[in-house]
């Protein structure tokens, strides 16, 4: 027996219960009839002439129905003459390569075949412009050579910064558009000012380039999508802060205010450009953000398969797993804090053998005097936390909430032979 294994073998493990949190479930059935209404209203169709060719940004990240409103976005401008491409619009993000920000594309189900665009995909930018300060803005080359541009991105607040722009369309344009060369440059003085530099930079773009119109979304508690508006780049400034108000609303979040140990089944740039939402953690990768429960201890057991290898976020978990170390792409990770300047959630947290003993150990180092009577709460990702897992010991928190109900018995953890969670207990 290892040394790791002898220090946490007599750390006891709380019997868990599933527990389903219920949040405003408002969403949008059918995604593509609300946007041929948005664009039908807002005149989309007299921004487009026939033979223009149009670039639309599409991002890395979940959204709901990303595929859809891609779909959506590129039939309208077909059927007006347009003649649309993809591009991908995501900083550093697969690795910082034309071929991996494709893949990643392509991961998240946006291929050629299936929304009717081809995909090119490169790191070559132009500079534009820059800010009083200096800070240059870049612009992906194909998207600058084309005779108009279409962004689409979901609403939503950020995980590093606060300011009337966020995570949203403005972002995506001043950093997703401006590829890795851009993003290193919005972040080159720190998120401290992110909350500047992200709409001036946005605004040159706008004024600079050919940019037709946004689609921006806003998700519920449960990722799907609940408002779906179309923005002309007049509108965006003016529209976007109130979108993210009505985002940070109907954030999701964990009905607790104190965990000694939260247990994250999975991360991934998928899921969130940290890997996991600090919104639903509350372990925020700078000082500049804030909001969610106190949490003790936090320990990360896996990474997601569209991640890509991709493990940005597992330094800001104070436990993980040995298999998500093998799994980890360091080039790509690393390249994610070279780009953002925020290095420690692509530091690699204590990792431990199995994920028995990554739990072990968490409960072992929460500071409380009785480890039997440890907090702990199990999700599989931040964006899916519609049920949880939660210990015996909070089981009065549960009773006396009015948006948590137990849906099952207590019952023990359920390993196999190596010490990580058998599938079907994934799958409570």
């Amino acid at each position: 027996m290892s040394i790791l294994h002898e220090l946490v073998k007599e750390i006891p493990l709380p019997q868990m219960a599933k527990v389903k949190q219920t949040f405003d479930d408002t969403e949008i059935e059918d995604v593509t009839a609300v946007l041929v209404t948005e664009f039908e209203q807002k005149k989309i169709a007299t921004t487009i002439k026939p033979g223009m060719s149009i670039a639309v940004a599409v991002g890395s990240r979940g959204l709901d129905r990303l595929v859809e409103m891609t779909k959506a976005t590129i039939d309208f401008i077909k059927q007006h003459g347009g003649e649309p491409f993809i591009v991908p619009c995501m900083g550093s993000h697969g690795g910082a390569t034309a071929e991996g920000q494709k893949a990643v594309l392509e991961h998240l189900g946006v291929k050629e075949e299936v929304v009717g665009a081809e995909i090119r995909s490169s790191m070559e930018v132009i500079k534009i412009d820059e800010l009083e300060n200096g800070l240059p803005i870049y612009v992906d080359k194909l998207a600058s050579e084309a005779d108009g541009i279409v962004v689409i991105n979901r609403v939503k607040p950020h995980t590093a910064f606060r300011g009337p722009f966020e995570s949203g369309i403005m972002k995506m344009i001043s950093i997703g558009l401006g590829k890795q060369k851009g993003a290193e440059a919005c972040h080159q003085l720190g998120f401290k000012h992110m909350a500047e530099h992200v709409p001036a930079m946005a605004k040159i773009i706008i004024d600079k380039m050919p940019i037709l119109f946004a689609v921006a979304s806003v998700e519920n508690a449960y990722d799907r999508i609940k408002i779906l508006e179309v923005l002309l780049p007049e509108d965006i400034e003016a529209r976007e802060p109130t979108l993210q108000e009505i985002s940070k609303a109907s954030l999701p979040k964990i009905f607790f205010e104190q965990i000694d140990v939260l247990i994250i089944d999975e991360i991934g740039k998928n899921i969130s450009g940290d890997g996991m939402d600090p919104n639903v953690t509350g372990r925020y990768p700078t000082p500049y953000a804030y909001g969610g429960p106190d949490v003790s201890k936090m320990v990360v057991l896996d990474l997601t398969e569209e991640t890509e290898g991709n493990a940005n976020g597992v330094g800001t978990a104070d436990f993980t797993t040995q298999k998500l170390v093998d799994k980890m792409d360091r080039e790509a990770t690393y390249a994610n804090g070279l780009t953002s300047t925020v290095v420690g959630p692509t530091h690699i947290s204590t990792a431990m053998p199995s994920d028995k003993t990554a739990i072990q150990a968490a409960i072992k180092t929460c500071n409380i005097l009785d480890f039997s009577k440890a907090r702990v709460v199990r999700i599989k990702n931040t964006l899916e936390i519609g049920e949880i897992e939660v210990s015996i010991n909070m089981k009065e928190d549960v009773e006396t909430h009015q948006q948590l109900e137990r849906i099952t018995d207590w019952y023990n953890w359920n390993f196999d032979q190596d010490g990580n969670f058998m599938k079907e207990t994934n799958d409570k």
